[in-house]
């Protein structure tokens, strides 16, 4: 008989409830779910609405020896004391995007949010990958896997295209990615002490994840080594000193190859994730969201009792494709399976810490390019 798979999830904000909804679908590991806050209260209201197995402060899940899984939900200022307090105890860490972010490190205890703001790219850039490596190198001493949440690299879509795009042999040219809808759920998301950017870091570290990992399998099945980003320049909405609500970037890899990527807080009418690749012998649409499987026409609001309909969609009437499981088509349910899967048969994981670094370094180098008007080389 298998042991179960004891999995903490810390935070009880909107991705935690995702991730709640998902682990209970991970078959074949008997996925045993808990959950964690720096307030407890706050995990046992959480633990009673999800009914979880049990609720904890950090500190008393860190230190139980049966959690085998910390699931990070977390602001991203925490993500690298976490990491490392989780790998010291000995447990697996599974954390959400990006991996690290500049928050105002170096800057003293309490900074201002003006402060972290008006901060130079570049440092941002260095003290941001500074805390990724950090991580990656705790996980590596502790002996324990550090598994990147970048849901993209586990949609259905974008799974098959890379399966198709190497039984055609061919090489990818090109790609434009972009995830773009109407703002973050999270209250945190307008400041940059607690996100460490804008669009570009939530949004866009989506597609630049899947690009990254798509060059990586491809030059590890071509030539032996992965294909890597070696430049970046990009374009921010607002002033240089503001959170941006929409930012681009474009990478260029080692290969020559161009990838295209995009987020953005402008997007009325529901979220739109989509990826496209081109290469040298086909081309791919990967639509994450919305997709058309399913149309729906109600006359009135409220139609469908309180049914979502797609996420950032809130009405009902008119026309409208609401997404038959959103946690499967935008890869979340994949990602938890993936994680159970590879933490049972003991492989390496697709998306990795290292697949985090890597995303970090692109994001920060395209402030840094929005800022002092130039291409920025990453190596």
């Amino acid at each position: 008989m298998k042991r179960p798979l004891k999995v903490v999830i810390v935070g009880t904000g909107f991705l935690a409830r995702t991730r709640a909804r998902c682990w209970r679908r991970v078959y074949g590991h008997g996925i045993e779910l808990a959950v964690a806050s720096r307030e407890r209260g706050r995990a046992e209201a959480f633990a009673r609405e999800h009914d979880l197995a049990g609720a904890h402060s950090i500190d008393e899940a860190l230190g139980s020896p049966s959690i085998t899984l910390v699931d990070l939900c977390v602001a991203n200022r925490a993500h690298r004391e976490l990491t490392e307090r989780a790998a010291a105890a000995g447990k697996h860490v599974l954390c959400t995007k990006p991996l690290a972010a500049f928050w105002g490190q170096g800057l003293g205890e309490e900074p201002s949010a003006q402060s972290v703001l008006t901060t130079a790219r570049a440092t941002m850039l260095a003290r941001a990958v500074e805390d990724a490596e950090a991580m990656l190198a705790a996980c590596a001493r502790a002996g324990v896997q550090l598994f990147y949440g970048e849901n993209w690299v586990f949609a259905p879509a974008i799974r098959r295209a890379a399966e198709l795009g190497a039984a055609s042999g061919g090489t990818i040219r090109e790609l434009r990615g972009w995830e773009s809808h109407s703002g973050s759920h999270s209250p945190y998301s307008r400041d940059w002490r607690h996100t460490g950017g804008g669009a570009l870091l939530r949004l866009g570290a989506h597609p630049v994840g899947a690009m990254l990992w798509l060059k990586r399998r491809e030059g590890l099945r071509q030539r032996g080594e992965a294909v890597r980003a070696v430049s970046v320049m990009a374009e921010l909405s607002g002033s240089a000193n503001e959170l941006e609500s929409a930012g681009t970037c474009a990478i260029r890899f080692d290969d020559g190859t161009l990838g295209l990527a995009h987020g953005s807080d402008h997007m009325l009418g529901g979220m739109q994730s989509h990826l496209t690749v081109l290469a040298s012998d086909h081309r791919f649409e990967c639509a994450l969201s919305p997709i058309d499987t399913l149309r729906a026409y109600a006359p009135r609001d409220g139609t469908f009792g309180t049914e979502p309909i797609m996420e950032k969609i809130s009405g009902q009437s008119g026309w409208t494709t609401p997404i038959p499981d959103e946690d499967w088509s935008s890869g979340q349910q994949g990602l938890l399976q993936a994680v159970a899967d590879s933490l049972a048969s003991g492989a390496a994981p697709e998306a990795d810490g290292a697949l985090g670094l890597e995303t970090v370094r692109v994001l920060y180098a395209a402030y840094a390019s929005a800022a002092e008007g130039r291409r920025i080389l990453l190596r």
